[in-house]
């Protein structure tokens, strides 16, 4: 498809879909990173006459209490800032005098809308890429922008139904992914190693099966290996792990079938549910039931770094343990100064994992850091993205020649 540099955009309005998604503390951005991957698409638009309205969904909004924590008041903000102009905040997402409103704006003009997944209460519009929504998104612009590589992998009204109704392209967020990506997807230098780690494996079972076969070696961390632990037998006591016992047959075949592929802690970092000074390094046959992994140990660290040493291209998606804690950070310390030690092509994919990258002191020394966890494994998965498919398929220029 079509890129946003194949486009005149003099006078014309641009609806440009962005992840920022970002973390909040205190109301506060908390991480700035997604925005400041955007930045390049809005400022080549504005370069070019352009004028701006911008899409992006903020955290979890499956309840009205949900809206008024997920408010994107706070990125106009810091778009302003950042941007020295102003960036013009809509607090509603659907009104049906916005799209007057900004065609008698001028050039260089930005709008914001508010969170787009306020639509999804009561009836998942956003989510469930209803039509008529799309087609009130389309009605704000003359071309359509897809940026949000973190938001790629599934088809929403915002991310891909708009493309039906306007002429629509890549930012240079997605283009820069896919070129880096496409490299790991495709024929990563071998052997290739995999980390991955994050609280849900349930929702992660189905791209490992897809990974599986594709990488030489894959490190399990977090939740993932704690319930690979529990398939075997283990106690892991009150730690992030699967209670779904389709899960863990699932996790038995796998392992059975990929045993010397998957490579698991023999010793962990535990606190205690009862008490909060309680840390202790473990084998992981002596974790009991009051104890939560938090970290993996000395010896799982020189296991993987046995892999790592071996590895020509590796990929991140998640952390060895809870690194926001300097007392249950040395897994991911380690590991990830293995890793640049290593000679190895490294990418990062996911919001903890880059933020580990980047607090740790590791930013600079990867060779991609992806601004999208859930997009960039799905990817790698079978190289392709639920949002550009459908762009592709319901190509408005296309369909309309």
């Amino acid at each position: 498809m079509r890129n946003i540099q194949d486009f005149e955009l003099d006078g014309k309005t641009v609806v440009l879909r962005c992840d920022f998604n970002v973390p909040l503390k205190d109301g506060q951005i908390d991480d700035d990173t997604k925005i400041q991957k955007s930045l390049k698409t809005i400022n080549y638009i504005l370069d070019h006459g352009g004028k701006l309205v911008l899409l992006s969904h903020l955290g979890r909004v499956k309840t009205e209490e949900d809206k008024a924590k997920n408010s994107l008041r706070v990125v106009s903000e810091y778009l302003t800032r950042e941007l020295k102009r102003t960036v013009l905040f809509y607090g509603v997402v659907r009104d049906d005098n916005y799209s007057a409103d900004i065609k008698a704006l001028p050039k260089g003009s930005i709008v914001l809308l508010e969170n787009t997944r306020y639509e999804d209460v009561p009836n998942k519009l956003e989510s469930g890429n209803d039509p008529e929504l799309a087609k009130y998104f389309a009605s704000l612009g003359d071309i359509f922008c897809l940026d949000a590589f973190g938001s790629a992998h599934r088809a929403h009204a915002s991310t891909a139904g708009i493309g039906a109704y306007i002429p629509s392209c890549l930012g240079f967020l997605m283009q820069e992914e896919l070129e880096n990506l496409s490299y790991i997807a495709g024929s990563p230098e071998r052997p290739f190693t995999i980390m991955m780690g994050g609280a849900k494996i349930d929702d992660k079972i189905k791209l490992m099966d897809s990974l599986l076969p594709k990488c030489d070696y894959f490190l399990a961390t977090g939740g993932i290996a704690n319930s690979f632990l529990k398939a075997l037998g283990f106690n892991v006591g009150e730690s992030i792990s699967t209670n779904n016992p389709e899960i863990i047959g699932k996790l038995q075949h796998m392992m059975r079938d990929n045993k010397n592929k998957i490579i698991l802690p023999l010793d962990v970092t535990v606190a205690s549910t009862y008490d909060e000074n309680y840390l202790k390094h473990k084998s992981i046959a002596d974790v009991n039931d009051n104890d939560i992994i938090y970290d993996i140990g000395n010896l799982t660290i020189q296991k993987y770094k046995m892999a790592i040493d071996r590895s020509k291209t590796i990929f991140v998606n998640g952390t060895c343990g809870l690194y926001e804690d300097p007392r249950y950070a040395n897994g991911t310390q380690q590991c990830f100064n293995n890793m640049s030690l290593s000679g190895a092509n490294v990418y990062v994919g996911g919001g903890d994992s880059v933020s580990a990258a980047k607090k740790l002191g590791f930013e600079f020394k990867f060779k991609y850091l992806s601004s999208g966890g859930g997009a960039s494994l799905e990817f790698l998965g079978d190289g392709k993205l639920e949002a550009v498919e459908y762009l592709k398929e319901h190509d408005y220029e296309k369909n309309n020649a």
